[in-house]
């Protein structure tokens, strides 16, 4: 069991979290997201069919403050989304809603 909480984490994801992974090619999306119920944390991404898998990505901080690798880790195709998907920015914002950068 991790002594970090849902809180813990989104400091984490305010202070250094986010930004590392705005710009990565192929990377269409990523949101993080959590159940303070179950003290239960992940996050979802969304990558182009022309993503390099191989690709380097940024440390997974997250593991290290946890202190365990993800106890899921699950690969889907994605079929259908409803949405304003194409009105969405490059625009990074913490889960306590303040905007940590803008990109074009």
């Amino acid at each position: 069991m991790s002594l970090q909480t849902i809180d813990t984490l989104n400091v984490y994801l305010a202070d250094e979290g986010v930004l590392p992974w705005a710009g990565i090619d192929g990377l269409l999306l990523k949101f993080w997201m959590a159940d303070a119920g179950s003290n239960r944390w992940g996050a979802v991404m969304v990558w182009s069919d022309t993503a390099d898998p191989l690709a380097s990505l940024p440390p997974n901080r997250a593991t290290e403050l946890i202190g365990y690798p993800p106890t899921e880790r699950l690969s889907a195709d994605l079929h259908a989304i409803v949405g304003d998907i194409a009105g969405l920015t490059r625009h990074h914002t913490t889960l306590t809603g303040q905007p940590t950068a803008a990109t074009p």
